[in-house]
């Protein structure tokens, strides 16, 4: 039986959920009551703040439900995401009151995220426990009603074991060497210099962008860079990297290398390190669901865009192993299992989909076969993805209908879901569907639901292999990236990890679709340093 929890200064209060208040009980310790049956279903209003403390006094939570990320879900699935989230804000819909806004987080490194960490406050006199319990009965009432209450159910059940995995990777931390990441930046930028002073490698880097053009420019810039670029001739739209690659100048090749350089000393250079990596461990704040797709965020320390050449700060600690597990080709492997295209289906038996589809249908061009795959996912429909898309329509013909169904009824300003149920977002209320907008609505929905499909395959994969390590003595999970899960674990039990993985991985595929010829192969390398596993 699911159990309601309300944290409180001194322990918290805890009830069986049967309809009625009938047997809830005040506990000077949360953590000791919740270590004391493993396996029920704890409900509590938000994972990021109730378990965190409960965590850090020992004790690991094996399940919850989340009730402001099932909020979320709810309300998005209604066709009224991004109004707030709360189980405060949920319970005055309940009765009626009036909603105050949540504010959007301040530092995500995400730009759509579905709520913010402010909560909406109850108002005096209303009891947390009455409240929770009837949020949570709401909320069942709405899953039954959904379309299809088991996968929403799964959804459910995914996000909030997400959330207790978010907490325990946080607490975690992923392995950092602290002296290998400073060798790399020295190498990378030069000594370190004080604040407001360019390391030696920017500062000779921008003399010759300078140089290039005949005149001292600011790399940092934009209107200088592109000042200088309108003197020289050229007319450039923007300083983004793959705009100055098309132009001819010889200040091109510094200035890109600046601007790589550069990100680095802003994102993960020393002054990261310092606010960013604690007690040997690298500790990101992560916010589950976090982009509309379902794919996580962070509040700071880009814990989700590690350069790769700071990999190699990431080393296992003496006597123990990182297990890297990867899923490969996982979207046009979904795209398969959504649509059961049998022909796609078939190629998705094999370790490498694309070449697969490549000997049925393109001569054995594995190239042309991902670029008209990738195209017809991502709405690149012209150019060069036009030949490959129209054989693609021939030989794939259920698989490319879901995806142009998608497009078109985005392209009408409709929904479209994932296949648990996670809705994408409505159109603004000024939208028209018209052109440009149109066409760009038609591109998110057509890729909306791979890529938010590929965001609950991942989720639910890491919340299989969360489980299994919990018999692993020593095995901790230290990063999860969309669809890269990083364990770290003793040396004798790499092999054992690197199982069950796999096994999670295929257990994923059929909780989700049944069974199912489509298959999710895994990259998995057990490596003593991240940079080794490729």
């Amino acid at each position: 039986m699911p159990v309601l929890v309300v944290p409180d200064a001194e322990g918290g209060r805890l009830l069986p959920f049967s309809g009625s208040t009938v047997g809830e009980r005040s506990v000077d310790s949360l953590a000791t009551a919740l270590a004391e049956d493993p396996v029920t279903r704890w409900v509590w209003s938000d994972t990021a703040a109730a378990y965190p403390p409960v965590l850090a006094a020992g004790t690991r939570v094996a399940r919850c439900h989340d009730l402001a990320l099932t909020e979320a879900l709810l309300l998005g699935y209604d066709g009224r995401w991004g109004e707030p989230a709360s189980v405060a804000a949920a319970w005055a819909r309940l009765r009626g009151l009036p909603v105050p806004a949540d504010q959007p987080p301040a530092e995500a490194d995400e730009r759509l995220t579905l709520f913010g960490p402010a909560p909406v406050r109850l108002p005096a006199g209303a009891d947390p426990m009455q409240v929770a319990a009837a949020v949570y009965a709401d909320q069942l009432d709405r899953i039954a009603a959904t379309e299809q209450p088991a996968r929403f159910g799964l959804l459910v059940a995914a996000e909030s074991a997400g959330a207790l995995a978010a907490v325990e990777l946080t607490a975690a931390g992923l392995p950092w060497r602290s002296d290998v990441h400073a060798a790399a930046l020295e190498r990378l930028l030069g000594p370190r210099t004080s604040a407001g002073v360019p390391p030696q490698r920017l500062a000779e880097l921008s003399a010759r962008i300078g140089a290039a053009f005949g005149r001292r420019v600011n790399p940092d810039s934009p209107a200088d860079v592109l000042g200088a670029f309108s003197a020289a001739g050229h007319t450039v739209e923007s300083t983004r990297s793959w705009v100055l690659r098309k132009v001819d100048h010889p200040a091109v090749p510094p200035l890109l290398e600046y601007k790589k350089l550069a990100r680095i000393l802003a994102a993960n250079g020393w002054v990261w390190q310092e606010r960013w990596v604690r007690g040997g461990r690298f500790r990101p704040e992560y916010v589950p669901g976090g982009v509309v797709s379902g794919r996580w965020a962070t509040r700071g320390g880009g814990g989700l865009q590690l350069p790769k050449v700071l990999r190699g700060a990431v080393c296992a600690e003496p006597g123990r192993v990182l297990v890297v597990a990867d899923a490969g080709q996982l979207e046009p492997r979904l795209l398969a299992a959504l649509s059961r295209d049998e022909a796609m289906t078939a190629a998705a038996e094999a370790d490498d989909l694309y070449a697969a589809i490549a000997s049925r249908s393109f001569a054995g061009d594995r190239a042309r076969a991902k670029i008209g795959l990738l195209g017809a996912m991502y709405g690149q429909v012209g150019g060069g993805a036009a030949t490959p898309l129209a054989v693609l329509r021939e030989r794939y013909p259920v698989a490319l209908h879901l995806l142009e169904e998608a497009a078109r009824i985005g392209e009408r300003g409709g929904l479209v879901r994932s296949h648990l149920g996670r809705t994408c977002p409505p159109v603004p209320e000024d939208w028209a569907p018209w052109d440009a907008a149109a066409r760009s609505r038609g591109r998110f929905t057509r890729n909306f639901v791979v890529q938010a499909t590929a965001a609950e395959w991942a989720l639910v994969w890491l919340a299989l292999v969360r489980t299994g390590l919990a018999t692993v003595d020593g095995a901790e999970l230290v990063s999860f990236v969309h669809d890269e899960i990083v364990v770290q674990a003793p040396v004798e039990s790499g092999a054992a990890i690197t199982e069950l993985t796999r096994q999670s991985a295929d257990r994923a595929g059929r909780l989700l679709f049944g069974a199912t010829g489509v298959r999710f192969p895994l990259d998995v390398a057990a490596v003593s340093c991240y940079a080794d596993a490729g």
